[in-house]
């Protein structure tokens, strides 16, 4: 069962991040030893456009002070590059989408969609997105493609929409538990993954250290995420050691 992901060399699997850490930060370890086993794996990011808007919300604003970045614009180009350095480290191929991210998105009448917070439920004007999102995805899909979704854990507003995009494909799919949002909310695992089977794979000491190493790449988000690199390591640790799970619906 080990082997099963990346057996046939011939099938790419696409990993669908909301946003440019979500996948190192969850399966960065089981990326690379798909990597060092012949696999061809692709970290598809989708909420990591470039805002036209000169002025950013107060919540954006708030983000980019915790981040330390001066402008929406600063804030995309060198999270992108921090992703990149990270996909080098776990041996993935980077895509990267245009869509906004919900700190950036404004409605039809100008306002702000989400001003106040990301952890909310999909505002109206939004219905759009998830549409356009899914038209995206299956321009580049193949249909031996193996995708794997998020299973949107901690209800973070890109990440059910990213979901929901990706659901409207219409395909087979595999789901991989978000984190750090997994571990504040470790009980809705089971409500969410009930009616899936599970698939764990083991992650060797190489896997471990490329995964540790690819996700302290995302520098700006770490106080934020994990407050510390030592205590994401520590975490990244302790949530590999029995390997790391992927979900299918039965």
């Amino acid at each position: 069962m080990i082997g099963y992901l990346w057996f046939n060399v011939y099938v790419r699997w696409i990993y669908i991040s909301p946003h440019l850490d979500d996948v190192v930060f969850s399966v960065g370890g089981l990326i690379n030893e798909q990597i060092r086993a012949g696999g061809q794996v692709e970290v598809w990011t989708l909420m990591c456009g470039f805002s036209n808007f000169e002025e950013t919300s107060p919540l954006a604003q708030a983000l980019h002070r915790l981040w330390k970045f001066r402008s929406a614009e600063e804030a995309v180009r060198l999270r992108r590059g921090e992703d990149l350095r990270a996909m080098r480290i776990v041996g993935a191929r980077a895509v990267h989408f245009d869509f906004l991210d919900c700190i950036y998105r404004r409605g039809q009448d100008g306002r702000w969609l989400y001003a106040n917070s990301t952890f909310v439920s999909p505002h109206g004007g939004d219905a759009e997105l998830v549409s356009r999102m899914t038209h995206g995805l299956a321009e580049r899909l193949e249909s031996a493609d193996r995708v794997v979704c998020p299973l949107a854990i901690g209800n973070h507003v890109d990440h059910v929409l990213t979901k929901r995009a990706v659901e409207d494909l219409g395909r087979a799919l595999w789901y991989y538990a978000d984190v750090p949002y997994l571990q504040n909310n470790p009980s809705a695992l089971d409500s969410l993954t009930q009616a899936m089977n599970t698939d764990r794979y083991a992650i060797s000491w190489r896997g471990l250290a490329a995964w540790k190493k690819g996700a302290a790449a995302y520098a700006s988000q770490i106080p934020m995420e994990f407050e510390t690199t030592w205590k994401l390591r520590r975490l990244l640790g302790r949530y590999g050691r029995n390997g790391i799970c992927l979900w299918r619906p039965r």
